[in-house]
């Protein structure tokens, strides 16, 4: 069954001296995932209840990040392992999904 694990974290964390979520993606891609996408947000919170926003004259103050994954359900279970111990202040998520189309170059070309 295909699957999509969510990630997220805040746009200033860091996993030694890179940022968070490059590390989360090449860990992704390293396990051989089929996609990732790194999705930046306007405003969110999480468990401190501290809103983060795009601060005064376009400074970032902390904003949300996204990483989406899909692949079969067992690849990205076996992927979880090495991402938990990076997200130190973030959340995990793995929920059902349903792909319609790959896209024309997967999928050979459309019907006349």
């Amino acid at each position: 069954m295909t699957k999509m694990l969510m990630i997220f974290v805040d746009e200033t964390d860091m996993w030694k001296d890179e940022r968070l979520y490059e590390v989360l993606v090449r860990t992704l891609f390293k396990r051989s995932i089929a996609g990732a996408t790194v999705l930046h947000g306007f405003m969110g919170y999480g468990i401190h209840r501290h809103i983060h926003k795009k601060g005064l004259l376009g400074i970032s103050d902390e904003r949300p990040i996204l990483i989406l994954a899909i692949d079969e359900e067992q690849r990205l279970r076996q992927a979880i392992p090495d991402l938990i111990p990076l997200v130190k202040e973030g959340l995990i998520n793995l929920v059902d999904t349903e792909v319609i189309s790959r896209g024309t170059s997967l999928n050979g070309p459309p019907a006349a």
